[in-house]
């Protein structure tokens, strides 16, 4: 038998100028609120053993390593009682695009922002924690059940984005065409259903992958979109059968190359991105899509095929130095010398996707790319003359980063082979991430922080035959079948019968792409940050975590390779939150214009 409680709070971090988190694009600022932001929040007792796991997800794009410590710090301080730790906490995101950025400590995720904003931050770790107090004030005893269900293939629900590295894959049999995009994706819903005892419904998760991208990088309002209109349909009609305390949780799954965008619309400036979703109204669209959602979960929760589950509860995380690792051969083609390295980002992630939304022009993106294999070219040259250690760096960056055109080397602060940004080939006037960061060099200098995180973590929940693996990437479709398969492999040795993937949670640091993908180096491959051997090492470290979870929890040693830095509120204010300086202009235009209506406008506060 099981206790379960279950909890949501508000978590609509709205600052007016602010940017949004997703597309990283500079216009995509907060300007007003479509839809609230929600956390909610699951808290799971096994009786028998009194172990305790909390899965919470949020509407935001997603969970930040900073995130995750405010929300500990506040439970540790205030509630010592509900017994909280690393291990057994999994905060995890349903990746809106059009909710908040400035929430992390790593100032490449802040970019578009651009800038820290402590106003952000703490409304989510204040909410995230309420909504785990909440959940933890009306626990009461459960039963659990779990169940699949397979979207229909005319549902316009999901599709391939990068079917051309997605064909790339030897398990991928069926040469899919472009007409047939809807079907080279995991359509397969997997729903756990938490009930009273009696039967009655206490709450919902379930896990299907899709992007939360049905509103564009033009839009400007706040909004849980498509998986956050699910949530809300869903939990709408249990309050009008009478159960207003139902939980409706729609989490992501394999996201990372999955698309809610249907058709074509040349209408659309190539900016902004000219695919849309069933309709040319954008909210339209994300509702469309949530409905799609809601009525798969609402069909599954309804089956006769439930499965129940039953046994103890079970959890650990594992944190990883994800830019040393050497994988496991079984994991890498045999390859014996199959390694990670310092984080790099390549041009093909700045260029965007033209489906989801493009980035930088491509004029700009060829230009940068040029100057990238040049560099590439000097610094091998430059390698013959260096050091041992140095040929070893040089050596090691190119062969793990393959085909990568490098742009943003994030670990070592480097951008184009340099940490003198203000020396940079490219002009501010180029794009604005180049400006941001020209911006923030010449105010604060190259502070000696990495601008994306190297220490991560993974994390496992096991209940009864049901594990749920947390990590902090997005992952690709077939990416996410492989990392399946081998804890399966692993678990099965405890009676696990189906591995469940929760992505975006706990912290973040870009995607997760097959090797055969990344060779193809469109946008998931280039923000493959760790290298080719990337999924490899993930199944590498899984492994380690999974088999420590065959011994009994006295008996274990979870190795962790180092545990992620803390920044200070003095390191955290050395890039705060500013207005562009043409963001400051469109305020003082709209001024004028209220002025001359009669309003009274502020375009400062």
């Amino acid at each position: 038998m099981y206790t379960a409680g279950t909890g949501k709070a508000d978590i609509t971090a709205f600052v007016k100028g602010v940017g949004m988190l997703g597309y990283g694009i500079h216009y995509n600022t907060m300007e007003s609120i479509e839809t609230p932001l929600t956390a909610r929040a699951v808290v799971l007792i096994d009786e028998k053993s009194g172990h305790k796991i909390c899965y919470v997800n949020c509407e935001i794009c997603f969970i930040t390593i900073a995130i995750k410590k405010g929300v500990l710090k506040n439970l540790e301080r205030h509630y010592p009682e509900f017994q909280y730790d690393e291990d057994n906490l999994m905060l995890t995101a349903q990746h809106t695009h059009s909710g908040p950025s400035g929430y992390s400590y790593y100032g490449l995720y802040n970019l578009s922002t651009p800038g820290f904003v402590m106003e952000v931050y703490k409304k989510i770790v204040d909410g995230i924690t309420q909504a785990i107090v909440n959940a933890e004030q009306n626990r009461q005893p459960a039963k659990l059940s779990i169940a699949t269900g397979t979207f229909e293939p005319e549902k316009e629900v999901a599709y391939q984005r990068s079917l051309d590295a997605y064909l790339l894959n030897p398990e991928v049999k069926q040469k899919f065409t472009f007409e047939q995009r809807h079907l080279a994706i995991d359509r397969e819903m997997t729903l756990l259903r938490i009930d009273t005892p009696d039967g009655k419904e206490i709450a919902s998760i379930n896990w299907f992958g899709v992007h939360t991208t049905s509103l564009p990088n033009t839009n400007h309002k706040v909004c849980y979109d498509n998986k956050g209109y699910a949530s809300a349909f869903m939990e709408e009609e249990r309050a009008a059968q009478g159960n207003p305390a139902y939980l409706g949780i729609f989490a992501q799954g394999t996201a990372g190359d999955v698309t809610p965008r249907v058709k074509y619309n040349p209408v659309y400036p190539f900016q902004r991105g000219q695919w849309e979703g069933k309709f040319p109204n954008d909210i339209e669209s994300a509702k469309y899509n949530g409905q799609l959602q809601y009525e798969k979960a609402n069909e599954i929760a309804a089956s006769p095929q439930q499965h129940a589950i039953e046994g103890n509860i079970d959890y650990e995380l594992l944190y990883v130095n994800f830019t040393d690792v050497t994988a496991d051969p079984k994991f890498a083609n045999g390859n014996t010398n199959a390694q990670t390295s310092p984080a790099a980002l390549g041009v093909s992630f700045f260029a965007g996707t033209m489906i989801d939304g493009p980035g930088m022009h491509p004029i700009v993106a060829n230009l940068i790319r040029g100057f990238s294999r040049i560099i590439k070219h000097l610094e091998k040259f430059k390698a013959n003359f260096g050091s041992e250690e140095y040929k070893k760096l040089i050596e090691r960056k190119y062969r793990t980063h393959g085909t990568k055109d490098i742009l943003i080397e994030s670990n070592t602060r480097r951008i184009l082979g340099t940490k003198h940004i203000d020396r940079l080939p490219v002009p501010g006037w180029a794009d604005p991430a180049i400006s941001t960061f020209k911006y923030f060099h010449k105010k604060v200098g190259n502070i000696r922080k990495p601008w994306t995180p190297k220490i991560l973590p993974l994390q496992l929940f096991i209940i009864g035959d049901t594990a749920l693996a947390g990590f902090p990437f997005e992952i690709t479709t077939i990416a996410g079948k492989r990392l399946r398969d081998s804890l399966q492999e692993v678990l099965k040795e405890r009676g696990v019968k189906r591995i469940i993937l929760s992505p975006y949670a706990n912290g973040y640091s870009g995607y997760i792409t097959t090797y055969e993908e990344y060779q193809a180096q469109i946008y998931e491959g280039g923000h493959t940050v760790f290298g080719e051997w990337s999924l490899a090492a993930l199944q590498t470290k899984f492994e380690v975590l999974a088999k420590q979870m065959l011994k009994p929890k006295a008996e274990r040693h979870v190795p962790h390779d180092a545990i992620p830095p803390d920044f200070t509120e003095e390191e955290l204010n050395h890039f705060p939150f500013y207005k562009r300086a043409w963001y400051i202009r469109q305020e003082l235009i709209r001024a004028r214009r209220m002025e001359r209506k009669g309003v009274e406008y502020n375009p400062f506060e």
